[in-house]
């Protein structure tokens, strides 16, 4: 998308998206205001995942400045273990993993296994769930919301991924995962660094 193209769609989703979600931007804004533990000093950047709109937006500090399509869980959103839901709530990133991977590699248990995943771009559904191009681990940080027991964001493997399907990008069709087109996912690791907080919601 172009700046001009980039800068339209953010003056007309900004109002919205301000009403809709003010709560969440406040609570983000508190926990970095306030110093809270995490890895590294992303005080810059938030991510913030609309499940409703399937799309992902990159604030540096008050200002969007990436908008990017995405797919969260077919089954819907929730924090319970085994429940391939896409869960709710303020997570940051604990890992990044993929550095210098080729776009379309394809990841299991988060190693290279060498191979690179055919890209469909149609409305393709692939019987294996595959994880290609990077991957950013999301870590729950609501302790009885998705951090503990069994609702841990950490523990279900919460990532945010590339997909072969990108022709299903932009509607719900992971297994709770945040699923990205693969140049994106790919753009999207370079800009945020480690503990960037991660805010899903509907």
């Amino acid at each position: 998308m172009n700046e001009y193209g980039l800068k339209t769609r953010i003056v007309r989703c900004l109002g919205n998206i301000m009403k809709r979600n003010l709560f969440l931007i406040f609570l983000l804004l508190l926990l970095l205001a306030i110093g809270y533990s995490i890895q590294s000093a992303a005080n810059e950047f938030i991510i913030t995942i609309n499940t409703s709109r399937q799309e992902l937006f990159v604030f540096e500090g008050r200002e969007i400045i990436r908008i990017y399509p995405i797919s969260t869980s077919r089954y819907g959103v929730g924090n319970e273990k085994n429940s391939d839901k896409t869960p709710l709530g303020t997570h940051f990133i604990v890992a990044k993993i993929g550095k210098d991977a080729k776009i379309g590699t394809i990841f299991e248990h988060r190693k290279n296994i060498g191979q690179i995943a055919e890209i469909y771009t149609d409305t393709t559904h692939i019987k294996e769930d595959l994880i290609t191009t990077r991957i950013l681990w999301l870590k729950g940080i609501v302790p009885g919301l998705n951090e503990g027991g069994e609702v841990d964001s950490y523990a279900r493997c919460i990532y945010i991924h590339g997909t072969p399907e990108e022709g299903l990008i932009g509607t719900p069709a992971s297994k709770g995962c945040i699923r990205m087109k693969n140049q994106d996912i790919f753009e999207l690791f370079d800009l945020v660094p480690e503990g960037t907080l991660v805010g899903i919601h509907e």
